[in-house]
Parts: C-alpha cells; structure tokens; sequence
C-alpha cells in the first residue's frame, strides 16, 4: 500500500487562509496601535540625595497596557491607578537609564502619577509641573477618552549627592514611529541644560566635564566627515593629482583650517539666518566639488592648491555648521572647545581617508591606466555628479526669494567682506612664509649637493 504525500486542503482551512488575507489588506490592523509623532516631556532636578525625574507622555503610545474604560471610549479614572503604575514602569522607566557618575542607579520609586488632558500646560516649568502631579487629580468623572489623555509622572531615585556627574540614556524611540523629547536638566548650580533630540539620542552627559565634550566632539567629526558624500568628494578631487603625503597634509590642514573659521563663526550666531543661507551654502559646495573636477581636467600644475582648499574650506565649515546645530546642545558650557575636539575628529577622518586612497590610487595608475588618464576619468565622473548638485541645489536656491538690499544687507555684507580681507591677507602671508621657507630648502639642498660633487672630485 502506497502512502500519498500529498496533504488535503479541506474548505475551513481555505476559508481561514482566505480569511488572514483579508485581514492583512486591511489598514492599520497592524501598526494602528503605533502613533505616528509623540512627544515625550522630561525634567530631572537631583536634590540632596535624591533626584526627581518628571516625565509626560501620551497614553496612546503606552501598548499593550488594559487601561479600564467607561461608556463610549472614556478612561475610568477612578480604576486606573494601577494600569497607570504599570504603564510607567513598563514603557517609562524600563526605557530610561540614569547614571550617577559611572554607576547606573537602581530602578526607581513610583511617587506619583496623574491623568492629564492634552490641553494642560502644567509642564511648560519644572515648578509647574511639581506642583501638577502632587496636587489634586482630575475628577473621576472627567470624560476623557484614553487615547487622548496625557499621563504624568514622579519618579524618585536615591543618589550619593546633586553636585554628582548625572548622565541618562533613553529608550523612547519604540513609543512611536517619530518620537521627540525635550528635557531639561536643573543642577543645585541653577545653570538650566536644554536638550532636544529625536530618537533615543544616545548616551547623554546632562552637565559634560570638558574632556566628555571633547570625546564626543571628536566621535561626531571622524564619523561625519566619513558619512558626508559631498565633502569626501571634494577631498578625492583633493588626492587625486596629489599623492604624496607631506603636501597633502599641507592641503587638508588648510581646507580644516579655513572650515574651522566659518563653523565658529557660525556657531556664535554670526552666519545669516535667513532661510535663503543653507540652500546657498549648499549650491557652493556643489560648485566647489565641479571646480576642483574640471582643475584637475584642464591644469597639471596645483602647486598652490592649498590656497584654493582655503577659500573653500570656508564654504564647507558653513555646511559643517548646519550638520553640527543640534549636537551644540550636548556641549554644556564647552563650545568652543566642542568645536576645535569637532575639527579634531574630521582632521583625523580626512586623514585616515588619505592613508587609504593613496595607495589606492598608487596601485591603479601603476598598474591599470596611466596617470593622466586616470586623473581624468575620475575627475569627469566627480565632475558629472558635481554638475548635477549644483543644478539640483540651485532649483532649490532659485525658489527663495533674494534678500531686499537696505542698511542692514549692507553692514552684514561690509562686515563679512571685513573679515574676508583678514583672511586674504593672513592667506597671502602664509604663502610667503611657505613660498620662503620652501625656497630656503631648495637652496640647502643644492648647496648641499654642490659640497657632496666637490667632495666626490677630491
């Protein structure tokens, strides 16, 4: 007897297949439940030995939890207290991770939690919010239905002392599909700290020592400048006729140097806030990227590239600014030196770049194409991407309107055009004492190489 190894298909389990089908076409039976923005509102203000940590979130991001309900839809306040408790230890402090120095403290204590309505503003100050959740709650026959409601909540941690280093990593990102927190850190100091990030945002020094700052700053600059196609680009376009190391250093340094003007000046708020601003930056970005190809199509010589590199290097520290104008929030009282650790960290990712594309390119002229050629090819096709930025770019520009010329144009531009004079000459020094000191150089050497034949004639 022959055994089938076929498996009979039966109307019921054709009707649930039919059935799960349907089920999965229709909208939003999977990801309903999943808000699309949340905002989640924090305070935390350590105090003697303890620290108090104030949250807000919406109680539709919080799933997953029964909270009880009366007639059509409306939260039973009068029953919800535990459901509230679990919700806030499971989606809220489950989610947050505080840090006295280097120790993670211990789960928190529950103090208090209130229902809110979306439209209180009870957490516009950390006062206000304080006074919110130990006050009287809502009424218990508040009709509010529970997707709409706002729950509020104190937590209280032990801590050794409030002139500690405190640190927080949260885990709020899974609370919706775009999630935003605005915290706000208070220290004994009275110096308020402001963040906002999207996200979890990371490990997050509340009030950063200066070598904290400086670390992060360095991170943020290395990764960047290698997670920016356009500055990389225009650092190929640097390497391609130039491979050997001590001019090219000379090069990069002076493309950091001249960034390193323009993102400080930018960061002390002496760069145009006009919306018109990034969308130029960005167009001559594209245009610097498109110069550089077509020199190193047309011109053999660039001897004096780093001068070039300069004057566009102060292009490119405005479009380091735009990258950098949120991460400003985590320096704590160390801008300035936030901003020298940043170019720290793209020094460094420029350089390891270098290391890497100069054999590279050692081994394909040598052994794939010739020099020139090569230069070539490569260069049109960072010309043709570059053609294309600055064509895309410049629609963009091109929809904002030009700034009206009055008084106060004019005195931005007589400053900037100051300060672009300043830089010209300091280029124009620096060239001579390079200029100099190169042909001092030379001199040495064949002087040095005439001591070397008379010696060999004697």
């Amino acid at each position: 007897m022959l055994r089938s190894d076929r498996t009979t298909i039966t109307p019921p389990v054709i009707a649930l297949l039919l059935a799960v089908m349907v089920l999965s076409l229709l909208p939003g039976v999977s990801a309903h439940d999943i808000p699309n923005d949340v905002m989640v509102q924090v305070f935390i203000k350590p105090n003697g030995e303890r620290l108090r940590l104030l949250v807000r979130v919406p109680l539709k991001a919080l799933r997953d939890v029964e909270f009880p309900q009366r007639g059509p839809g409306y939260l039973d306040l009068a029953r919800a207290e535990i459901s509230l408790r679990d919700a806030a230890t499971i989606w809220v402090s489950g989610s947050i991770d505080l840090y006295e120095g280097e120790t993670r403290l211990e789960h928190p204590t529950i103090v208090e939690t209130r229902v809110s309505l979306e439209s209180d503003r009870s957490f516009a100050s950390y006062e206000e919010a304080f006074a919110h959740l130990t006050g009287p709650r809502l009424a218990n026959e508040t009709e509010v239905y529970w997707n709409q409601a706002m729950l509020d909540i104190l937590f209280e941690y032990p801590i050794r002392s409030d002139a500690s280093d405190f640190s927080i990593r949260m885990g709020m990102a899974r609370l919706g599909l775009r999630v935003v927190t605005v915290l706000l850190f208070l220290p004994p100091s009275g110096v308020v700290r402001a963040f906002e990030f999207s996200g979890d945002g990371g490990l997050i020094r509340l009030d950063p020592r200066w070598f904290q700052a400086a670390a992060r700053f360095v991170e943020a600059g290395f990764f960047h400048i290698l997670g920016g196609i356009d500055h990389l680009l225009f650092l190929f376009c640097l390497v391609i006729p130039l491979r050997r190391l001590r001019p090219l250093i000379v090069v990069v340094t002076s493309f950091t140097l001249a960034h390193s003007i323009t993102l400080i000046v930018s960061a002390y708020n002496f760069a145009p806030g006009a919306l018109w601003f990034p969308p130029l930056i960005e167009t001559l970005i594209a245009i610097s990227i498109l110069y550089m190809a077509l020199e190193n199509i047309v011109v053999k010589n660039v001897s004096r590239r780093w001068m070039i590199a300069f004057g566009f290097g102060l292009v490119h520290g405005f479009g380091f600014s735009f990258a950098l104008r949120e991460s400003m929030q985590f320096a704590g009282s160390h801008l300035l030196l936030s901003l020298l650790s940043f170019n720290i960290g793209v020094e460094l990712g420029q350089l390891l770049i270098l290391l890497l594309l100069i054999p590279v390119l050692g081994i394909l002229f040598r052994y794939v194409v010739a020099e020139r050629i090569g230069i070539i090819i490569l260069s049109a096709l960072v010309a043709h991407t570059g053609w294309h930025w600055m064509i895309e770019r410049g629609t963009q520009l091109s929809q904002f309107q030009l700034p009206e010329f009055n008084l106060a144009l004019a005195g931005t531009l007589m400053r900037w055009l100051s300060l672009f004079l300043i830089f010209a000459v300091l280029v124009w020094l620096g060239s001579r004492v390079i200029i100099k000191r190169a042909s001092e150089e030379r001199a040495r050497e064949r002087e040095s190489g005439r001591v070397g034949e008379w010696e060999s004639g004697r």
